[in-house]
């Protein structure tokens, strides 16, 4: 029985110690991001051009060279999701339900929640091992010593070039997802004209729910790039712990992801 009581003792204890580390973790995010929205409002104007193609170059990074992954991802999910989704639905006398099925699972969550993935596991990973190999290097401290503020030099380039990145990203992917999937129902012979097709989707969408995209999509790039140069930039690191580092980044800006698309499926509920 005292070995039972132990046990369940030393189980509570762990989930606290757990629930802490948590609790200090996202205190320390939130720190980081808030320091890094006061830089971007203080500081947006400075070393203009220096900075300003800093963000251009993490745009073609994140974003373009993304694009042709995202243009295929788009055409696969359009074809074996919503081409089949819409042909069962049209046999089933439902058809009217398709601009709805295609507003809420492509337009509101897979479409934004699926590029913030690939965008993290490209852009993020690469993020947290080049700012990892800098501060590793000391060139983090030489920025310093130099009176280069980090934040203004290495951070805010990648939060707004992700929040960008990640939207436009998202916008390529949901349209290039709508337009195959009426091509793969049109060759099932699903007599659903593009006018029909067209008509329903836009009879299903708000202006809330363009809103709601752009929101969602740049605060996902927000995220990825504050958990990334987080962990690259928030303590010392030696060479070779930079990959648990970013290991560590990816698992935490995936649950980010996660909790702050959960928070946005309770704004669609009341807006």
């Amino acid at each position: 029985m005292t070995g039972t009581t132990d046990s369940s003792e030393r189980y509570l204890d762990l989930v606290g110690y757990g629930a802490v580390q948590i609790a200090l973790l996202f205190r320390d995010m939130v720190a980081f991001a808030l320091i890094t929205l006061g830089v971007m409002l203080t500081k947006l104007g400075v070393s203009r051009k220096v900075v300003h193609p800093l963000i251009f170059a993490q745009i073609r990074q994140s974003g373009l060279r993304l694009l042709p992954m995202m243009i295929f991802l788009g055409v696969t999910f359009g074809l074996v999701i919503i081409g089949q989704t819409v042909a069962l639905l049209s046999r089933v006398g439902a058809g009217e339900l398709i601009g709805t099925v295609m507003v809420t699972v492509v337009m509101r969550e897979l479409g934004p929640l699926l590029t913030a993935i690939v965008v993290l596991a490209r852009a993020g990973t690469s993020n947290v091992v080049e700012l990892g190999t800098m501060r590793a290097m000391g060139e983090v401290s030489a920025l310093e010593s130099l009176g280069i503020d980090p934040i203004h030099y290495l951070v805010m380039p990648r939060m707004l070039g992700l929040a960008v990145s990640v939207l436009c990203l998202a916008t390529y992917f949901v349209l290039v997802a709508i337009l195959s999937g009426w091509v793969f129902a049109f060759l099932q012979d699903v007599p659903l004209r593009p006018a029909a097709y067209f008509g329903r989707l836009g009879d299903a969408l708000r202006w809330q729910d363009f809103a709601l995209f752009g929101l969602k999509t740049m605060l996902f790039g927000v995220v990825i790039a504050v958990v990334s140069c987080y962990h690259g930039l928030a303590r010392p690191l030696r060479f070779e712990e930079i990959s648990a580092v970013t290991e560590r980044a990816v698992v935490e800006g995936v649950i980010g992801c996660v909790l702050l698309d959960a928070l946005f499926l309770v704004g669609y509920v009341f807006v």
